[in-house]
C-alpha cells in the first residue's frame, strides 16, 4: 500500500472499499463492485483494501467498521459510507466525479 497517496491522486474518480475476510457484508460487495466496474469501465478505479494486512492505512482513514467505501479524486475524499451499498447507488453516486 506504499503507493495508496498516489493511487488516490487519480483525476478520475477512485472507489476503496475497506474489507476483512471474515466479514459476511464484505463479501456481498464483491459482485457490487464488479457490476460496478463492468457499468462504468476505465472510468473510474476501484480498489479494494484488507483492514487485517492494511492496519496502519485503516488506522489513518479512522476505518471502524467494515465494509467502509470512500471516493477519493484529486488527492481528496469526496465520499465515505459504511455498509454494503447497492449497484445503481455507487454507479449514481461515481457518475457525478466523472
Amino acid at each position: 500500500m506504499s503507493n495508496f497517496q498516489s493511487l488516490i491522486q487519480s483525476n478520475k474518480p477512485v472507489l476503496i472499499d475497506f474489507y476483512a475476510e471474515w466479514c459476511g457484508p464484505c463479501k456481498m460487495m464483491s459482485p457490487i463492485l464488479q457490476e460496478t466496474k463492468a457499468t462504468l469501465g476505465d472510468s473510474v478505479s476501484i480498489l479494494k483494501i484488507d483492514v487485517d494486512k492494511n492496519q496502519a492505512l485503516a488506522s489513518q482513514y479512522q476505518v471502524r467498521g467494515v465494509p467502509t467505501l470512500m471516493i477519493f479524486k484529486d488527492g481528496k475524499q469526496l465520499w465515505r459510507q459504511s455498509g454494503v451499498v447497492q449497484t445503481n447507488d455507487l454507479v449514481k453516486l461515481l457518475k457525478q466525479y466523472v
